[in-house]
């Protein structure tokens, strides 16, 4: 892969795992969760900081190896690949079901933003470290 496109995917790998630390700081300090939840919103919300940090450090930790050229870099991203989909289709499903899109514009925003991020980011991750995985590639 050109130094170029691989050191915008792993800028996006460090600013999207910064973005999930930020989320959960925001979660716990600025109240981020809605006014009104549904049943069992806390109990499920409560499941994710741990996963979620990890994956975040793993996601900051690609990236600095990619920006270095090494490629352990692309294979840590390409495990943060699978990790960003599921979160963000779990996320969807939850929030579909639960009426969370629907509480009010900013929860809807914030939801659907970083549902669709997870889906699309962790896709395009998928995609390009799989390709970067060809016998003879080098990073």
């Amino acid at each position: 892969m050109p130094k170029t496109r691989r050191g915008w995917i792993a800028a996006l790998a460090i600013i999207t795992g910064i973005g999930l630390l930020l989320f959960w700081i925001g979660f716990f300090t600025f109240g981020l969760a809605p006014e009104n939840p549904p049943p069992g919103y806390f109990e499920y919300e409560h499941s994710f900081p741990l996963p979620d940090i990890i994956l975040a450090i793993a996601l900051i930790a690609a990236g600095v190896l990619m920006l270095r050229g090494k490629h352990l870099g692309m294979q840590i991203a390409h495990v943060c690949a699978g990790a960003l989909i599921f979160l963000g289709l779990l996320d969807f499903s939850f929030n579909l079901q639960n009426g969370i899109y629907a509480l009010s514009p900013a929860d809807l925003l914030l939801n659907a933003f970083i549902n669709f991020w997870c889906v699309f980011f962790g896709a395009i991750l998928a995609v390009k470290c799989s390709a970067s995985n060809r016998p003879g590639f080098d990073c």
